[in-house]
């Protein structure tokens, strides 16, 4: 893929570091190189960026690597692995943060389900943006969560057709599902900067999607 010129934002390396063991269960080393030399980051073969909170990944790779899954796999296969790795995510890093630390609290689990997913909401605009080069910021409507994310870091410099940050609505989906109790809700991109937008924002429903029986 056309090379992304550093952006001068950064991420936590920790981001980077999960995002490529978690593709590595699913593709194997070979299939996580073939990511990264299309990704202009062979120097990170071998090498993954470190398993620390400090602001070490610069925006433009954490796009390249997103944008190569899609290149490679297609946007279909290439959104059904950044989703897992968005989980993978919150399970291997943010989870442990200390503004979680209250979720199995009885006070916690006898909120209602809106109050939740408002808590998780919050804290997860917090962490990334008192974390990172983002700024996260979190609306609460009659039925529904405005989330938006003002210089995204996973469709930095790329342009795509239609909403491209799956990684983010996959790291979305699982803390509502971990804070909620195990429900799943429905996480849509509705503007993103890869289509010309000037910010990403994804509309998140209050009410939980039904299961099918």
């Amino acid at each position: 893929m056309k090379s992304i010129p550093k952006s001068g934002r950064y991420l936590p390396s920790k981001l980077g570091y999960v995002t490529l063991v978690s593709l590595e269960d699913v593709m194997g080393k070979n299939g996580v190189n073939a990511i990264l030399n299309l990704a202009n980051l062979r120097s990170w073969i071998n090498s993954y960026p470190l398993d620390t909170l400090e602001k070490r990944l610069d925006f433009a790779d954490y796009s390249a690597i997103n944008g190569s899954l899609d290149d490679i796999y297609g946007t279909r296969g290439g959104r059904g692995l950044a989703l897992r790795a968005g989980r993978a995510s919150f399970e291997n890093m943010l989870r442990g943060f200390s503004v979680f630390a209250g979720v199995g609290d009885f006070a916690f689990k006898i909120l209602s389900t809106n109050a939740k997913l408002k808590v998780g909401l919050g804290a997860i605009a917090r962490i990334l943006s008192q974390y990172s080069d983002q700024h996260i910021t979190v609306v609460e409507k009659p039925d529904h969560f405005i989330y938006t994310v003002q210089y995204c870091s996973v469709c930095w410099g790329r342009h795509a057709a239609a909403p491209t940050c799956h990684i983010a609505l996959g790291m979305l989906q699982a803390t509502l599902k971990w804070i909620s109790g195990g429900s799943e809700f429905n996480v849509v991109e509705t503007k993103c900067t890869a289509v010309g937008d000037e910010n990403c924002v994804f509309i998140i429903q209050k009410e939980p999607v039904q299961p099918i029986v």
